[in-house]
């Protein structure tokens, strides 16, 4: 995990305060986002940071504007995504991903408030199986958006390439696949940007979620580790083969040396970047966090903001 500069963390401390002044909010905990924390920084990337925040004046929950749940921000290199601690602990509720990322986030900017209780407990207790279908989305998503090739109708739609045959496209659609001639007028076939980065993004979606998913299945659903490398080295040669670990070592390599928009073709086939799309419940649900114990947390949240 590279470290961050003294006067890029400085740069952020002085933006946090300026976020706080402008939207007379308390930041109590902010931490890096994205790249940089999952070990993949390039010497181009930007800095991503996340934090949770309460309002200065708690008297603004009862008012009839109330309070953003969310803040964006832009400063050059640097991009901000803030929660509310209700909007927080909600996310946290429901299992989401950047939530659960922001409390596991190696790099920490402002620690007002200690996230390391309430990261275990998350880590306890969040439900795989929403864990499972956000990362799968995650994977599937980008895929269809950057790697595949596309069919693309007069009225924007788009449809991804699965197979040419005979002078006809086979495309998938919502409700499966379609077959469309390759003279038909409605149509163009368009390329995407499969980039380093792009396939970066999807091959590491998807081996977290099948490796959930696989180690639900033996008993225990492992949360992968939010550094690639780290799960790349110690836990994925469990559940993967030594070409699949080897081709995403190289892609994280490539992307620390600067190289993430390099066009490079598909790097993942279609299939590994659908896990599936139905897993049993029986195995992989669960209640979730418990809304009162994440109540008290967000006491706790507020508390360090005063």
């Amino acid at each position: 995990m590279a470290s961050i500069p003294t006067h890029v963390r400085e740069t952020i401390d002085s933006q946090l305060d300026e976020i706080e002044r402008s939207r007379e909010v308390s930041i109590v905990l902010a931490v890096a986002r994205g790249s940089r924390a999952w070990g993949a920084a390039g010497p181009d990337s930007d800095y991503d940071v996340g934090f949770v925040y309460a309002p200065t004046d708690l008297r603004r929950y009862a008012h009839l504007r109330g309070v953003d749940e969310v803040v964006l921000e832009e400063r050059e290199e640097f991009e901000y995504q803030g929660w509310d601690v209700r909007k927080f602990a909600a996310l946290l509720a429901d299992s989401n991903d950047g939530a659960i990322d922001l409390l596991r986030s190696p790099i920490r900017y402002r620690t007002r408030y200690d996230p390391g209780a309430l990261e275990a407990y998350v880590e306890r207790t969040y439900n795989p199986i929403d864990l499972y279908h956000a990362w799968r989305g995650i994977a599937a998503t980008n895929y269809r958006k950057y790697l595949s090739r596309h069919l693309v109708r007069s009225d924007d739609e788009r449809f991804p390439i699965l197979e040419r045959r005979d002078g006809k496209y086979v495309v998938e659609t919502e409700d499966g696949t379609a077959i469309v001639a390759a003279d038909d007028k409605r149509f163009a076939e368009t390329g995407t940007r499969p980039t380093v980065k792009r396939n970066l993004t999807v091959i590491r979606a998807a081996m977290a979620a099948r490796y959930l998913k696989t180690t639900g299945e033996r008993g225990d659903h492992e949360l992968p580790a939010l550094e690639f490398g780290s799960f790349l080295e110690e836990q994925a040669p469990a559940i993967f083969d030594e070409e699949r670990i080897d081709r995403s070592r190289d892609l994280l390599e490539r992307k620390r040396a600067g190289e993430g928009s390099v066009r490079i073709g598909a790097a993942v086939d279609r299939a590994f970047a659908h896990p599936p799309e139905r897993i049993d419940p029986a195995v992989h649900a669960r209640d979730g966090p418990d809304r009162a114990r994440l109540d008290e947390y967000v006491d706790e949240l507020i508390a360090a903001s005063r």
